[in-house]
């Protein structure tokens, strides 16, 4: 007899809470090893390749390509140990670490790890008694037959209490409604909805609700004035007929006015929005800058790439300024514990770096950048930068950070106010190196000036550490032995 087991979506890496289905790489029939890939994500950081911990024949799976699953949600069904007629006929039901009859699972995971999280089966943990939830209105159980493109869960708690609320509203409409009144009761918790709708004039029986059990929601209302707004109608007083503003005739979301269109912040791009917002939430930040002769850090390059065997990229010298800059003011390479009420200083430099791609933008981190050369600095550009593009780049690779470096003179712009990338506490920002007039000894030249700018944390230091920071980086990039001395 076959037990069906179910696999969930895993943690895949850190700060993660769910992932799009980018390809199903099994179809249901097929038999699966243990660590197999089944299926391709793309997270809010990278593709990844989600192994299964189970050996034996998928029975279903959940979600459609395209299709976005949070974490712990169900992604596949596997029958192991036998043909899958555990149950009645038709009937696959999962189970989590057993059948119902109470039996171990018939495999295990080989234990390999993919980002954070182990193909071994999971310890065992005490039995929790959940609150009543009411069942869902159609069986979503998948069979051996079928392909579910979502997985179906109860109602949650918070979701009935609404929906208790709403038909609580449905109620009392109906009991205080006058007779005669069309289109029966009005599904409104919210007074202000109601304020909002008389005030300009909205018959809310007109309209079809896009809530729980279709629970009117200021949203709606707002559609629906924007609508009237477009057709060239305005809202009537209080009290006069107003327009007809069924759902159904109301402008989707996407597609509010003719050339408007709505992207959903989601993927690479949710991420970034979460992560500047928070940035800018938490972080009191502030931003100095200072123009730098770059002629000799120039020099120094060519001359460096005359006698090598690789060429030296511009970034991967500014790397290393970066990091002797930060071995002299150690307070940059920080992040700040809020609940704690601490500073984290580290000792190692995990350097990131802001790189474009096709999916939006990305920060790869360079590994121990304080330990690299030049040369290793420029290699390590390169990987991580084609890993971005192609998309390949691992949630590993895109986490740990504890100063960014930010090259935005590649877009053709000479300053910019950083974001910084929290949680850490300081980016360096590039400008672009272009030829202007300059006093050089004394006398007005054409000099490769670039702008450095440096947002900074001021909870970590004060002005004067930030400024010392900046200072340093321009003196070596105006004087390239100014490194030497700290090597």
């Amino acid at each position: 007899m076959a037990q069906v087991l179910e696999f969930k979506l895993p943690d895949l890496g850190e700060g993660l809470t769910g992932a799009e289905i980018v390809r199903w790489l099994v179809e249901v029939g097929d038999v699966v090893a243990v660590d197999q890939p089944v299926v391709e994500v793309e997270t809010a950081k990278a593709m990844v390749d989600v192994p299964c911990p189970y050996s034996g024949v998928v029975t279903a799976r959940f979600g459609a390509e395209g299709t976005e699953l949070p974490v712990g949600a169900p992604l596949l069904t596997v029958a192991v140990g036998g043909p899958a007629d555990d149950g009645p006929a038709g009937d696959t039901g999962p189970a989590e670490s057993g059948d119902a009859r109470g039996r171990a699972p018939a495999t295990e995971g080989s234990g390999n790890v993919l980002v954070g999280y182990g193909t071994a089966a999971a310890p065992a943990r005490r039995r929790r008694v959940r609150p009543p939830q009411a069942p869902p209105e159609t069986s979503a159980t998948p069979t051996a037959s079928a392909t579910p493109t979502a997985p179906a869960a109860p109602v949650a708690p918070a979701a009935s209490a609404v929906n208790g609320q709403v038909r609580a509203a449905r109620s009392a409409a109906a009991r205080t409604r006058a007779p005669g009144a069309a289109d029966g009761p009005v599904p409104v918790i919210s007074p202000l909805v109601r304020r909002l709708a008389r005030q300009n004039g909205l018959d809310l029986r007109e309209m079809t609700g896009s809530g729980p059990e279709g629970l009117i929601l200021r949203a709606d209302v707002e559609y629906a004035l924007r609508a009237a707004a477009a057709r060239g109608r305005t809202g009537t007083a209080a009290g006069e007929p107003g327009p007809r503003t069924d759902r159904a005739s109301v402008p989707a979301p996407g597609a509010d006015f003719p050339g408007v269109t709505r992207v959903p912040l989601k993927g690479i791009r949710g991420t970034v929005a979460d992560k500047l917002s928070r940035s800018r939430t938490e972080i009191p930040d502030a931003t100095c800058w200072v123009d730098a002769d770059a002629t000799e850090l120039m020099r120094a390059r060519a001359a460096m790439n005359a006698a090598g065997r690789s060429k030296i990229s511009v970034i991967a010298l500014l790397a290393r300024i970066c990091t002797a800059a930060l071995a002299r003011f150690p307070e940059l390479n920080s992040s700040v514990d809020t609940g704690a009420r601490e500073i984290v200083r580290y000792t190692d430099v995990h350097l990131g770096f802001a790189a474009q791609t096709d999916r939006g933008l990305v920060v790869p981190v360079v590994r121990d950048a304080h330990t690299r050369d030049a040369e290793s600095l420029t290699a390590e550009f390169a990987r991580l930068t084609g890993a971005a593009r192609s998309g390949t780049l691992t949630p590993a690779e895109l986490t740990g950070g504890t100063f960014t470096l930010n090259n935005y003179g590649v877009f053709g712009v000479d300053g910019s106010t950083p974001i910084i990338n929290h949680p850490e506490a300081a980016m360096l920002g590039v400008g672009r190196i272009v030829p202007r007039p300059w006093v050089h000894q004394g006398e007005l030249a054409v000099r490769q000036v670039v702008q450095l700018s440096l947002t900074f944390d001021h909870r970590v230091c004060d002005g004067g550490t930030a400024g010392g920071f900046l200072r340093y980086v321009a003196d070596c990039v105006e004087q390239p032995a100014v490194l030497l001395r700290t090597l």
